[in-house]
């Protein structure tokens, strides 16, 4: 199964990911951005349309890499990745529905201000107006359709500790429910 961790910079994504990870037996991270980095490398350079997920091949290969990933390893990948665009949401998921493989989706989400704080005051990042831009667009994919295709779980007042065990907490229960079902 996939459990995809989705919300803006600065909501947590990667440090929760390793924790959920560490949380999950037989669990992996898989780092979607890498397939965008890959697409980056070509050269000459595919269009600039400003980020990697505009791009038709980027989509198609997260969901073939996540299924061969899971074709090999088995278990359950761990993705965080920001999808603010809706039909780029529904292009993966009906890829990986396609192949059979279930997905919880996750949103991390915080207040704009707290968002802003953390991306300004980033120890690793530092400030980005790059991860400042996707602030607001956040925002919009939020209340339009992203908090209604997801679990929320608010990280304005909580640790990165604390949403992994929810997550976790969430993704066992599941898991057990459909075992049961069965």
């Amino acid at each position: 199964m996939i459990v995809w961790i989705n919300g803006t910079h600065g909501a947590g994504k990667s440090t929760t990911s390793a924790l959920v990870q560490e949380l999950l037996p037989n669990s992996r991270v898989f780092d979607a951005e890498k397939v965008g980095e890959v697409l980056m490398d070509i050269a000459p350079a595919l269009p600039d349309l400003g980020n990697f997920q505009h791009w038709d091949p980027w989509r198609p290969l997260v969901v073939e890499t996540a299924r061969r990933l899971l074709e090999y390893t088995g278990g359950t990948l761990v993705i965080p990745m920001t999808v603010l665009v809706e039909s780029y949401w529904r292009e993966i998921s009906a890829g990986l529905d396609g192949y059979g493989i279930p997905v919880q989706h996750f949103v991390l989400h915080a207040d704009e201000q707290t968002l802003r704080d953390r991306i300004q005051k980033d120890k690793v990042l530092g400030p980005s107006s790059f991860r400042m831009a996707y602030v607001e667009p956040y925002a919009d994919a939020a209340e339009a359709w992203l908090h209604a295709e997801a679990e929320v779980i608010d990280t304005t007042r909580i640790s990165p500790e604390l949403a992994a065990r929810r997550i976790a907490e969430r993704v066992l229960r599941r898991h057990a429910d459909v075992k049961g079902g069965s």
